[in-house]
């Protein structure tokens, strides 16, 4: 099958090149630099050289393409100024869809992500939960609108949206993969115990393509392979790395308390600040969600944690990480 990516030369994108030519598709990529081309290539797509936010660079991508997979997108907390994460979160979703109807795609698979479900903090967030009706950050808001845009505006386009809830595994250092990666070098002694939900880079991906092949028009589908505790990673990390080591937990109040304090001092040298009011509030609010629809729907198995974090740390050791 002829199909079109966008964002293919990111952590998720790549892996779903990488997954879509290993079951014989046909791949064309968007790429905006000759870094990004070069990954392409190497992973086997043509390259269309370009830009989301450019119509008749999109265009060119979809052009006689069966399917789109719009992986492309912008993940920032604590930005200065949010701006191009909404240009491209948003205003790329919409000249794609656009783009994708204009020349008679059949599918759109949407990469979003499980913030946009909204959840109350403490319940386990499912496709048909209500939202809370506020955004802890703008990246959460940026990729709401972006989805219900899409939605929207789909017409004749089939769209269907997939909701990775935190992508883990090898290839994966910056993020929420950063976090890890400084757990593993014994880099992080003061934890905030949060609760979060991860899935493997590989299951995401395969989540993908099952969505493409399997998933209901108009449909969402969260990708989550499990919830856990800042306390279980570190305990998990530490047995995978075979060590004991002593860990502090901060207390949320102090959290709160510091965050406009360190916020306003990083501005102040215009440095990014490694915690801000917005990272506070996502991280006191943690995220915990249930992906056992894309498991009954599309037959999507999940990697499970150990497993996950194992594959991880050993792609950070083999990158001479640790």
């Amino acid at each position: 099958m002829k199909v079109a990516v966008t964002g293919g030369s990111g952590v998720v994108g790549s892996a779903v090149v990488r997954h879509l030519i290993d079951a014989g598709n046909e791949v064309a990529a968007l790429a905006r630099s000759r870094q990004a081309s070069e990954k392409l290539e190497g992973l086997g797509a043509t390259v269309v050289s370009g830009d989301i936010l450019d119509p008749d660079a999109v265009g060119r991508l979809v052009e006689g393409r069966e399917r789109v997979f719009h992986v492309a997108g912008v993940n920032e907390l604590c930005s200065r100024d949010p701006s191009q994460m909404w240009k491209v979160n948003v205003e790329g979703t919409t000249t794609v869809v656009e783009q994708a109807q204009l020349m008679g795609v059949e599918r759109m698979v949407l990469t979003s992500s499980a913030v946009t479900i909204g959840e109350e903090r403490g319940v386990r967030g499912h496709e048909r939960s209500l939202h809370r009706g506020h955004f802890l950050s703008e990246y959460e808001r940026s990729k709401t609108v972006a989805e219900r845009l899409a939605f929207d505006m789909a017409g004749d386009l089939d769209v269907v949206a997939v909701n990775a809830s935190s992508v883990q595994g090898p290839g994966r250092s910056t993020g929420t993969g950063a976090l890890l990666l400084a757990a593993a070098q014994g880099r992080s002694r003061f934890l905030v115990d949060t609760t979060f939900s991860l899935v493997d880079i590989d299951d995401c991906a395969r989540g993908h393509l099952l969505a493409a092949e399997q998933g209901a028009s108009g449909e969402r589908y969260i990708l989550s392979g499990g919830v856990l505790t800042v306390r279980q990673v570190a305990r998990i990390i530490d047995s995978i790395l075979g060590r004991r080591r002593r860990t502090w937990f901060i207390r949320p109040g102090l959290v709160s308390a510091l965050a406009p304090v360190v916020e306003t001092a990083f501005r102040g040298i215009r440095r990014q600040p490694p915690l801000c009011r917005e990272s506070a509030r996502v991280l006191l609010h943690g995220h915990s969600y249930d992906g056992r629809k894309a498991t009954r729907d599309l037959g999507l198995e999940y990697t499970t944690v150990e497993d996950t974090l194992e594959r991880a740390i050993r792609w950070f050791r083999d990158e001479g990480m640790l």
